[in-house]
Formats: structure tokens, sequence, C-alpha cells
């Protein structure tokens, strides 16, 4: 199980989909290459990544690296659901469709190129939903949106000005 790490009185929550083979393999959030692309990114801002707190909405990898079945993400969302009372993050950074889906309650099919970059308000925290990591590594063209998104969901947080 890979639970998250960071720091648990942060204003900035970041939520994945579920650990890959590296964070299963290490028992920690965001290590592989696109972990350590997230990093980058932080970094660009004068961030170190303990400074913010970072899960997933599922807690074990999933079997061949597939994407969450409903059910798993059903079973896991308890789990989430305390860590953000215990955190109480002011912003959530969703990385992917499958985070903005769950924390938003979308349909199963909205892109998240239809929604990223907006500002959502649930239970009176801000929810931007952006691309996933990962996906930057296969589409570098997404990284000039992804660190707009990042930025405005920093600058929301109170990490810059």
């Amino acid at each position: 199980m890979v639970f998250g790490e960071g720091n648990p009185e942060t204003d900035l929550m970041l939520i994945g989909e579920a650990p890959g083979e590296q964070e299963d393999l290490q028992g920690r959030t965001f290590v592989g290459k696109a972990g350590q692309l997230l990093t980058k990114f932080l970094n660009l801002f004068g961030v170190a990544r303990e400074e913010v707190y970072i899960t997933n909405i599922v807690k074990c990898r999933p079997p061949g690296n597939r994407n969450p079945e409903i059910d798993e993400i059903r079973t896991c969302y308890p789990y989430l659901e305390e860590q953000i009372k215990l955190i109480k993050p002011k912003v959530i950074l969703c990385l992917g469709a499958f985070s903005a889906r769950t924390i938003l309650n979308l349909p199963e099919k909205t892109p998240i190129s239809g929604i990223r970059g907006t500002v959502q308000n649930v239970n009176n925290i801000k929810v931007i939903p952006t691309y996933h990591p990962a996906y930057l590594l296969r589409n570098r063209k997404g990284e000039p949106e992804f660190q707009k998104d990042l930025e405005l969901a920093l600058r929301l947080a109170g990490f810059i000005g």
C-alpha cells in the first residue's frame, strides 16, 4: 500500500490516480519518471516536494499498471477522504483525469483537456484539475499548460506571490 507523503500541515495536496511500479517497489508516491518530472516542476517555483502532500486516489498498484477500476476507486476513497480531512488543504491539484473525475464527481468519460486549469470548489477547498505528469512524459506539448496549472495551485495555496 502506498498511502502518501509530504507535509501534513501544507495548504496544497496533489492527488494522482494510483501507484506505478517504482512507487509499489519503494512504498512512496511519485518516485518514478513521472514523479521526477513533478519534482522538477515544483522546483521551478522554488518548492520542494516535501513542502506539499502527495497521494493517489487508489492506494495499491493495479495489476499490469492498468487504469484503476471503479470498485478499486470506491474501496480506496474513504482513505483519501480521511487524508483530506486530516491535511485540511486549501488547494487540491488533481493530477490526471481519474483524480479529477473522482474528486469533482464527474462522469467517467470527462476528458481532462476540457476541465484542466479551471478552479472548482469542493467542501471549501479549491480544486484544480491538470494533466498527469505521466501524460507529459508522452506528450511534452502539455507542459506549458501543466506549469500554468501548477503555478495557479501554488499561488492559491500561498507558496508564491
